[in-house]
This record gives C-alpha cells, sequence and structure tokens, in this order.
C-alpha cells in the first residue's frame, strides 16, 4: 500500500497543478500522511528550476499549518485521533515514556524532527498532547521545516540532477550530523 501511494504522490510532480499537490501532500505529511513532501519537491524543482524558492515556500508554508493540524489534533482529539496514528506508525509503546520527558526538552524535538526523516507528525502531535507552548512550536516548526525544505531546494538549484541521488539517499544522515553540531554547539557555549 505504501509503494502505491509514494507512486501515486509522484505521478503528480509533472501535473499542472502540482503545486497545490504539493501543498496538500505538505500539509497533510505533518499530521497524518506517510509519504515526506520531499518525494514530490525534488522532481518538480529539476523539472522547474525557476521556481525553486517558490516551491520550497509553499512546502514551508503548508508544512507549518499542517503541523498546527498536528497539534491541535494532540491537544483536542488524542485518544480519538492521534493514538490511531501512532499505532499505525508503531510508536505507542514509546509515547507513554516520551511523553514525561517532551515538554522539559523545550523546543529540540520538534526541530530535530523538522529538519530530519524522524516522522514530523509524532512530534506535532505529541506537541499538542504534552502542551508545548504554541508560540514555541510555530516558531521553531517555521525554522526547522525552512531549513529542511530550502536547503533541499539550494542544493538542487546549485547543482541540478547529480545532487538528486545524494540527496534522497544521504540528506538524513546530513541533517541528523547538522543537528548533532548544532546541539553539541549549545551544549559547549553552556558550559564555557
Amino acid at each position: 500500500m505504501l509503494r502505491r501511494l509514494y507512486d501515486w504522490t509522484m505521478g503528480f510532480a509533472g501535473h499542472p497543478r502540482a503545486l497545490w499537490v504539493l501543498a496538500l501532500v505538505s500539509f497533510a505529511e505533518s499530521s497524518v500522511f506517510p509519504i515526506p513532501p520531499d518525494v514530490l519537491m525534488i522532481p518538480m524543482i529539476l523539472a522547474r528550476p525557476s521556481r525553486v524558492w517558490v516551491i520550497a515556500g509553499v512546502c514551508l508554508v503548508a508544512s507549518v499549518l499542517g503541523g498546527l493540524l498536528g497539534y491541535a489534533i494532540g491537544a483536542f482529539a488524542f485518544e480519538e485521533i492521534g493514538r490511531p496514528i501512532f499505532e499505525t506508525l508503531g510508536k505507542v509503546e514509546r509515547i507513554e515514556q516520551f511523553n514525561e520527558r517532551f515538554n522539559d526538552l523545550s523546543f529540540w524535538p520538534v526541530l530535530i524532527a523538522g529538519i530530519t526523516p524522524f516522522p514530523y507528525k509524532v512530534i506535532t502531535i505529541m506537541s499538542g498532547w504534552t502542551g508545548l507552548p504554541l508560540g514555541m512550536f510555530i516558531v521553531t516548526s517555521i525554522i526547522a521545516r525552512g531549513l529542511r525544505f530550502f536547503i533541499v531546494a539550494g542544493l538542487l538549484w546549485k547543482f541540478g540532477e547529480p545532487i538528486r541521488e545524494f540527496i534522497e539517499g544521504r540528506l538524513g544522515l546530513m541533517f541528523i550530523l547538522f543537528v548533532l553540531l548544532l546541539g553539541g554547539g549549545f551544549y559547549i557555549l553552556r558550559f564555557l
């Protein structure tokens, strides 16, 4: 089923209304949809490099708005909607443990999930469920999703097709290393 969903999403890359489909996928991915918008964004940018920043901007705005839906699901409908989503993702056992520490970690879970391959929807729902301050959630989501989409867009704009394989195969690892370096830098500054 996941493969059919992926193929369906990819089929819209050349569609005349691809930007609207990208917005829908970006929105839904932040709360319920299992396919990341990158799979649609990458071929769209390669097909129309002159629209690179518009495409990345659509991903950013729609993703943050979708994150607000995820936040609302966590805050107001966790048992009815949030828990079944976590069950589908196989995360139910871990959410109870993570719930106890989530808000102690401040903005870090949102930042990390927003730029890494970790399912962002898990963190948007958890943010609402645990009562993470909404302002912190929004600002961190804008920063994280902006970094993710605009770095990918910038790499594609600069290097084109040759960077596609690198992005699709190793970008998650690069973002994880970036987060580790960023966190290490904050840790060092805090204790110096």
